[in-house]
């Protein structure tokens, strides 16, 4: 269970820890925004969720150092389970022990794992150390992944083949590894974290595309093959997410605003994701209410993946049927 929340005194140090993580050449207002976002990213998610939603659920969390796993490790913590972030960082790790304590999290409901998913060994010491430390799992999130942008001609095979390893190798290094205590648990849920650009077809992204492929495949073939015991295996593909470090090495030399300006254009409804938009949609999934959901992956980027750049703007396009219009009742009218 958690405490009531960090005092004034302790919050306060977790947060000068974070900021002196921060790279030094970090702006004013990135600096600012670090402290706002305990305060900023809430509200909507507790109108849907109780606090306690997944209390009793033992969580592990790979990529949780940093991103979209961080925000997943810190809301599942928020949100009652106990939860194990697993990562190759100390630094990155701590970032995100630190967030818990500012969110109110007890120490005694999270602990740090390193590791890398590409190792069997490490996975599976990693989840012989959680089941050790708090006697069971539930929820496996995958969350580790790598990318960058390469032309296909110029991208190495070495290169190619660690964005496997790291995404298609350690999301079933993982969930081989984490099979039996899942399977004890009755009712194991195991989240890989996917992404859309594998869909259509991805600009300079073959290799990220090919590992997120190969992840999808896990999911569906592993919610066949474990459903009988109780495991739920599903997908989250994020769309563009506006708040990592992630999207910044895939959006150009170009400022925060303009990228994010770019991204917005591509989304049907208007706007670029947050991190806690990927969490809500894992806290879903972990809850009594995302039972029956399993072996598909569930897309939660606005439509940005189905985004079409229109033939013409709305109002020219109303302009130009009316004088199609004009034209066919011409055309007919000389034909009689």
């Amino acid at each position: 269970m958690h405490a009531a929340g960090p005092t004034g005194i302790t919050s306060g140090i977790c947060r000068i820890n974070r900021l002196k993580r921060i790279s030094h050449s970090a702006t004013l207002v990135q600096r600012v925004l670090v402290l706002l976002t305990v305060s900023m990213d809430s509200t909507s998610i507790q109108r849907v969720f109780r606090r306690d939603v997944c209390v009793g659920r033992v969580a592990l969390v790979t990529g949780g150092g940093s991103g979209i796993g961080q925000e997943i490790a810190v809301k599942l913590a928020e949100y009652g389970a106990k939860v194990a972030v697993f990562g190759r960082r100390d630094s990155a790790l701590q970032d995100t022990m630190d967030l818990m304590r500012e969110r109110g999290v007890s120490e005694n409901a999270c602990m740090l794992v390193k590791g890398d998913v590409r190792s069997t060994e490490s996975a599976d010491n990693a989840v012989a150390q959680v089941v050790a430390r708090f006697g069971k799992l539930d929820v496996l999130v995958n969350s580790a992944a790598g990318n960058f942008l390469a032309l296909a001609e110029k991208l190495s095979t070495n290169a190619f083949r660690t964005v496997m390893e790291i995404d298609a190798i350690g999301t079933f290094n993982m969930s081989r590894a984490a099979f039996e205590p899942l399977k004890r648990s009755g009712d194991g849920r195991i989240i890989n974290i996917t992404a859309t650009l594998q869909l259509p077809a991805t600009w300079y992204q073959v290799h990220a595309s090919a590992a997120k492929a190969a992840v999808d495949s896990i999911t569906r073939s592993l919610a066949l093959e474990w459903g009988q015991f109780g495991i739920r295996v599903t997908g989250v593909a994020p769309g563009p997410i506006a708040d990592t470090t992630g999207t910044a090495k895939l959006g150009g030399d170009v400022s925060p605003e303009e990228r994010k300006k770019s991204m917005a254009s591509t989304v049907p409804v208007g706007r670029v994701g947050a991190k806690t938009d990927i969490a809500a949609a894992v806290l879903y999934l972990v809850s009594p209410v995302g039972n029956f959901v399993s072996g598909g992956v569930l897309i939660v980027d606005g439509g940005h993946y189905l985004y079409k750049k229109p033939v013409m703007p709305r109002e020219a396009l109303e302009s130009w049927s009316k004088k199609m219009e004009k034209k066919s009742r011409i055309t007919v009218d000389s034909k009689l």
